[in-house]
């Protein structure tokens, strides 16, 4: 009789690897960027724990980081939850990037090279894959990407560290008050400011953003709050 052969052994059975804080800070984040973490979200530490396969004191530093740049919101005897803007936070945020951006387009277009105008337009190229796949999250994560890559371009790290803060931010006041299918970041401006950019027309690619900007706030209604049902093991599968 022919020998029966041993199946192999489940890759289910073998141990799993434990994240780092850089990996679970950066797959919170991103939830956040694609909306499926929404505000107010309570973050269970055990559940977050058990998911990431770390322990419960790594989880806590991760969430201390999160608290310390404002996209959680720690509360005494009940845990840490997705932070909630509340309209007047959420104007804040688009008056201090009206501040900041316009200023940070006319810096990069003073000195932006070819190999970084290519960069911002692979970029937009993946923001209009996505859209053409009608991938709601990714639309609105690259899309809040492309303002943290202006950044980067600038080379300045604080101006890098703020936009990292302000776009996750952003990204819940549009998951708490964007309009029923208006979209967040209109796709053709960004292609506006890039051919600012590229022109070298600081004072061109300053008035893009803060249209571009203006625009993205026009899209929001602060008379209405949603929810949304979050899904952790999605986060780290």
């Amino acid at each position: 009789m022919p020998r029966t052969s041993t199946p192999p052994a489940s890759r289910s059975t073998e141990p799993r690897t434990p994240y780092s804080n850089e990996e679970i800070y950066a797959r919170i984040q991103k939830a956040v960027l694609e909306h499926r973490l929404a505000p107010g979200t309570k973050l269970i530490e055990e559940r977050l724990a058990d998911v990431s396969g770390v322990s419960r004191t790594k989880i806590r530093e991760v969430l201390n980081k999160l608290a310390h740049e404002g996209l959680v919101t720690l509360v005494p005897n009940r845990g840490a939850f997705i932070a909630s803007p509340s309209v007047e936070q959420a104007r804040d945020v688009f008056v201090t990037r009206r501040m900041i951006e316009p200023e940070m387009a006319r810096l990069l277009s003073e000195q932006a090279t070819p190999a970084q105008v290519r960069a911002l337009r692979k970029h937009v190229k993946l923001e209009g894959d996505a859209r053409k796949r009608n991938d709601r999250p990714a639309i609105i994560r690259l899309s809040g990407e492309f303002h943290v890559l202006v950044a980067e371009m600038v080379g300045n790290e604080i101006l890098v560290r703020m936009m990292r803060e302000l776009a996750p931010l952003t990204c819940l006041v549009i998951t708490l008050y964007d309009k029923p299918n208006a979209p967040a970041c209109p796709h053709h401006e960004h292609d506006d400011l890039i051919d600012a950019i590229e022109a070298h027309d600081g004072a061109r690619a300053a008035a893009c953003m803060l249209e571009h900007l203006q625009h993205i706030e026009a899209t929001l209604n602060f008379g209405v709050i949603k929810e949304a049902s979050p899904d952790i093991e999605a986060i780290f599968s």
